[in-house]
This record gives C-alpha cells, structure tokens and sequence, in this order.
C-alpha cells in the first residue's frame, strides 16, 4: 500500500501549484481578463517562477518579534492542516490511518492552526498582525459551532466516526442492513444500484441543506472571502502574516490552498460519496466494478481517487467563484450569519436527523 499512498500524497503536496493556478485563471474569467501569460504556455510556468523568487528572498524577523514563536507558528499552522489528510479514504483499499474516529480527529487537528495563526500575529510585535490574529480566532472559533453541527448531522445517520465506513454506506457496496434509510422509506428499493442515489445527500433530504450550511463554514474556516476578515488587506496590509516573507510566508500559503482541499475532501466524504462513482451500477455488481475498478487494484485506485478529487476540486471551483464575486462581510455580519442563522437553523436540522434516523430503524 505504500506505493499509492505516496503517490496520492504528492498529489495533496503538488495541490498549490494547480490551486494559485487555477485561482489566477478563475478570478481572471470572472473579471474579464487573461490572467498569467507570459511565462510559459498560457502562463503555465508562472507559479514556478514565483516559488523561485520566494525561495530567494530573505528571511526577516522583527527586532521586537518574539523569535522562536515567530519562527514556529507556520510550522505549527502547516502541520495541523496536513496531519487531517492522514485519515482521508482514497478508494474502497487505500486509506493512510483507518482510525475509528477520523472524522473527530480531523475536526480537531485542523483546530490547532487557529494556535498558529494567533502565535504568528501576537509574535509579529505588529498591530496589524495582532488584530488580524484576534479577528480569525474569533471567527473560525465560532464557526466551528456550525461546521461540528453539520458534521453532527451526518454522524447522528451513520452512526461511525469512521471515514471510511461513511463512505461505504455510500457506495456500490453498500450492505441492507446499513443502506438508503430515506429512499426506502419512500418505498424505493435501490439497494445494489449504487450511483448518485446512494449519497448523504440524498439518503436523508434535510443533509443537502445541511451540507450547504458545511460548505459556508468551511469558507470561514479557510479565511476565504466573504469571510477574509483575518485577511482583509484593504483593512490590515495582509493580516496575522504582514511580517513574514520569503519561505515562511510560503508554508502559510500552502497551508491555506491545503486546508481548502482538506474540508473540500471532507465535504465530499460526508456528503456526496466520497470514492464512489455518481455512476450506477449497471445489472449486476460485477458489471458496476467498471466504474470502481477491482478492489485492490490500481484501477480501483486511481477511479476512486478520481472521482474523490474531482468532487473537492468541484467545490474548490465554487470557493474560488465565491471569493471573486461576493464583497466581504463586516464582523458584525460574520457573528449573526453563525450565532443567529446557521447555528439555529443547524439545531433544528441535527433534531430532524436524529428523528428521522430513529424512524428509519424502528
């Protein structure tokens, strides 16, 4: 299993080289532009460039920076983003740790780069920094609330922490016992069928609003617009990160483009089929392996981590689509939006989920 594995992890490593690209040619459609053209074919070679010129800058520390937490803090912001792609299935027979409780762990790894993000603005000895520090704890921890709740929700109905299990219940081969709760409460048998059908999203209705509201938490937890707030360059030059340059700032940069595929792979995991293909099985389940492959095999590997990342790739699109369309939030906004909408509504959407897994059982 090492082989793919680690073929799989330089594709997670090699993810901010097509993230900045595709963010540049995104945003550049969006505003009726070219974006990058000059270095290579249609501007392939840009970001190599621009990775040339950040290894070569100079690493500066503040005088009056606190140094070993300065230097740290993207350290501790990058190891806590990457360490959640440790449990992550990448088909039916590759996962990296088949923890139990991968799903609990992700949510509270990713939770210790909000300790690096406030080590970096408090170290910096910068006003700008310390109030773009302050500004991201306090809206990723909010945040947080709603995203554990939708998280919740998909719990309550597939009663496993077990990422690999939820995506199973979603799949070709998932058994009687654990299958399609809602659509056969409508008197719909499609056990077996597999396909698009079989998704959270569709097992329980509510889970599609539920995953909506995923998706709007998981934009704040990233920092991404409308809900740049730590960020706001208009407002605090670039935020908790002002002073970093060169190399360290880069380790910030990746783990922010590494957090987006994270929750985007998260999302798909939960919600919309993880590994599993939106493709039907076709008679038999012989004849759905086409769209699987042989478990075990690299076929088997490769559909399952290309249906799997083009989901969060997918989702990536739309958070870039978000950031260049949509103005930011004011922080007053941001704290209604989670305290007095999402988390309201996420109460009442985890009660129905809990009703409607109850019903589904007796």
């Amino acid at each position: 299993m090492l082989t793919p594995l680690i073929v799989f992890l330089a594709l997670i490593g090699a993810n901010v080289i097509i993230s900045v690209y595709l963010e540049r040619k995104i945003s550049a459609f969006m505003q009726d532009r070219l974006g990058p053209m000059e270095v290579g074919k249609w501007g392939l070679l840009q970001l190599i460039a621009d990775l040339m010129k950040l290894f070569q800058k100079e690493d500066i520390v503040p005088d009056q920076a606190d140094k070993k937490l300065f230097r740290f803090a993207p350290k501790l912001i990058f190891m806590s983003i990457f360490a959640g792609f440790a449990v992550l299935p990448v088909a039916s027979t590759l996962q990296g740790s088949a923890a139990p409780t991968g799903v609990y762990f992700i949510l509270a790894i990713v939770s210790l780069d909000i300790l690096g993000i406030l080590m970096a603005g408090w170290a910096s000895f910068n006003k700008y920094s310390l109030l773009g520090a302050m500004r991201s704890v306090a809206q990723i921890v909010s945040y947080e609330v709603p995203l554990g709740l939708s998280v919740l929700c998909v719990v309550v109905i597939s009663q496993t922490l077990d990422m690999q299990e939820i995506s199973f219940q979603q799949s070709l081969f998932a058994s009687e016992t654990n299958y399609l709760f809602g659509i056969k409460a409508l008197g719909i048998d499609v056990s077996g069928v597999g396909g698009i059908l079989t998704w959270n999203i569709f097992r329980n209705p509510f889970l599609l609003i539920v995953y909506v509201i995923f998706f709007i938490s998981t934009l704040a937890e990233c920092n991404r617009a409308p809900f740049d707030l730590p960020e706001a360059e208009s407002e605090l030059i670039a935020g908790y990160h002002t002073e970093y340059s060169g190399f360290r700032w880069a380790f910030i940069f990746l783990a922010e483009y590494g957090i987006m595929l994270l929750v985007s792979i998260m999302g798909a995991v939960l919600f919309l089929g993880s590994w599993s293909s939106p493709l039907p099985n076709i008679g038999s389940l012989k004849l759905g392996l086409w769209t699987t492959g042989v478990p075990g095999t690299w076929p088997s590997y490769l559909w399952g981590a290309f249906w799997l990342f083009g989901k969060a790739y997918l989702a990536m699109f739309i958070m870039m689509w978000v950031r260049w369309t949509l103005p930011r939030f004011r922080m007053d906004q941001l704290m209604y939006l989670c305290w007095k909408v999402l988390t309201p509504i996420l109460l009442i959407l985890l009660l129905i989920s809990t009703f409607w897994r109850i019903l589904m059982v007796y």
